[in-house]
């Protein structure tokens, strides 16, 4: 067979192949966006839950007024996320939020509270 007769013998191969690596392209790009929001609400999650265990350990140390559980409420509904659980343990506030994602619910947990008695003088690490 020559290669003008082989050039000549185009059944629309080309057209399905195109086609295909355009599907193949547009899946890969859905699921490369959603796993990219999913890591975006993650971390603006674990950021709220960390901001609310803060405010909290300051209502509890007395530096700002209120209880702590609330002030982790009011922070957290700040950051778009509502707090699903708070505990007060001794000098320390165990704090999680959660928000939705989808169909999923996305969760982040934080604790805060005075520095432990073995920590460095002036957090500074030797």
């Amino acid at each position: 067979m020559t290669m003008r007769r082989l050039l000549a013998c185009d059944l629309g191969t080309s057209t399905a192949v195109l086609a295909g690596a355009l599907a193949t392209l547009a899946a890969l790009g859905v699921v490369l966006v959603g796993s990219h929001s999913a890591l975006a609400v993650r971390s603006r999650s674990a950021g709220a839950a960390d901001a609310s265990a803060l405010a909290a350990a300051d209502a509890l140390s007395g530096l700002v007024a209120g209880t702590p559980c609330d002030r982790a409420a009011v922070t957290a509904a700040a950051n778009g996320v509502g707090v699903s659980e708070c505990v007060v343990t001794g000098a320390e506030v165990t704090v999680e939020v959660a928000t939705a994602f989808g169909p999923f619910d996305v969760r982040a947990r934080a604790t805060a509270g005075p520095p432990p008695a073995s920590a460095p003088p002036g957090g500074r690490v030797p």
